[in-house]
């Protein structure tokens, strides 16, 4: 909620009350906000002031790779090159730091220059950074050199491989590298399935992946909320399975009490109210609200137009009242839908108690211009 000064207080307080609960990760909760929502300037002030106020110890390598992941995380890549080369004689890199930075720069040049030696994690970051950029000769070009360089390859990286494979529609390369995993000493677990599952979605091989699943379940490895998201988008592309197969799916998915992400509400939402299949549409979201998640707010807007559509303002307002219960504002979109449906039936007392609601929670947000530290 970025009451920053709150949070400063809260540090004082656990160092005062707490100190062991000082750690490097709740250094970077914070640092990371900062770096978010304030500037290069007021990010390292803050960590200056970790430094002498609330941590009281002289910081090293590993609080100064806390303070360049924060910027890397946010995506700052020019402010964590700025600190890097600001303050990389006092603290003295190690192999972490150059990896952090090439989480966000995914290039090599300065690692190899400055004399230390590439690790599994480094080319991991690279493979995964050619694989993006859609070089997947490139990424296969570097794996090898792992081998050659007796680096141990990590079930990650191959797993990376395996996206990259479906990314250029390489379906068989994807095929060789999952079968490869068990005799490289691996284990086959849910993020590689769902790599290849993602692949022979990609290539329209629908009934494949739908194999895969089953095999995963037969072998003992959960399908998580990614490997419905996959299965989800295939069988809605497929003429093969259609609306009846993604409800049949959808009921599994509750069956084993899977809370799909964001992504995957609102696209099963919009699914089910185009069908005409509202009664879906509630049923998920009641469902998500059991789960304690409060779905998307474009979620809402799909449902509350297919429930007014169908003059079942009642249940579209009990939607939009439970959501301001759980912190969110319902969209003006939303709150004229609601407002033509509820006074066709002289209800719109119903709407001004929502907006009082939300009156009331909007006096809980923080000020414009909060101060970072």
């Amino acid at each position: 909620m970025r009451y920053f000064d709150q949070a400063w207080a809260l540090m004082a307080e656990v160092r005062k009350e707490y100190p062991f609960l000082l750690t490097s990760k709740s250094m970077s909760i914070l640092l990371c906000k900062v770096a978010k929502f304030g500037s290069y300037e007021e990010t390292l002030s803050a960590f200056k002031r970790m430094e002498k106020e609330i941590f009281r110890k002289k910081f090293g390598v590993d609080e100064f790779n806390v303070l360049l992941r924060a910027f890397c995380t946010e995506r700052e890549m020019k402010e964590a090159r700025s600190v890097f080369e600001k303050l990389h004689s006092r603290f003295n890199p190690d192999v972490k730091t150059m990896n952090i930075l090439l989480l966000g720069f995914k290039e090599a040049g300065d690692m190899v220059k400055r004399g230390f030696e590439p690790n599994s994690v480094t080319y991991g970051v690279r493979i995964d950074g050619f694989c993006k950029k859609r070089n997947f000769g490139e990424a296969l070009r570097l794996f090898e050199e792992m081998g050659r360089g007796k680096v141990e390859a990590t079930l990650q990286i191959v797993t990376t491989l395996i996206h990259g494979a479906g990314v250029v529609r390489n379906k068989m390369k994807a095929r060789q590298l999952f079968d490869e995993i068990h005799e490289r000493g691996l284990r086959h677990d849910c993020g590689a399935y769902n790599a290849l599952m993602s692949t022979l979605m990609r290539c329209g091989d629908v009934s494949g992946a739908m194999v895969l699943m089953k095999e995963m379940e037969e072998k003992g490895v959960e399908p998580d909320s990614v490997t419905f998201h996959s299965v989800f988008i295939g069988m809605m592309k497929s003429k093969e399975f259609g609306f009846d197969g993604v409800c049949e799916l959808y009921q599994k998915m509750k069956g084993r009490s899977l809370v799909p992400k964001t992504p995957t509400v609102v696209m099963l939402m919009k699914l089910f109210c185009q069908n005409g299949e509202v009664n879906l549409g509630l049923d998920l979201w009641k469902y998500m609200l059991e789960k304690g998640y409060c779905p998307h707010g474009h979620a809402l807007e799909l449902l509350t137009t297919a429930l007014c559509a169908r003059r079942r303002a009642d249940d579209a307002f009990e939607c939009s009242r439970q959501t301001v219960e759980r912190g969110r504002c319902v969209s003006e979109p939303v709150l004229r839908m609601l407002e033509t449906s509820l006074s066709s039936k002289g209800e719109l007392e119903k709407l001004e108690e929502l907006k009082s609601k939300m009156q009331k929670l909007h006096s809980f947000l923080p000020p414009p211009g909060t101060q970072l530290i």
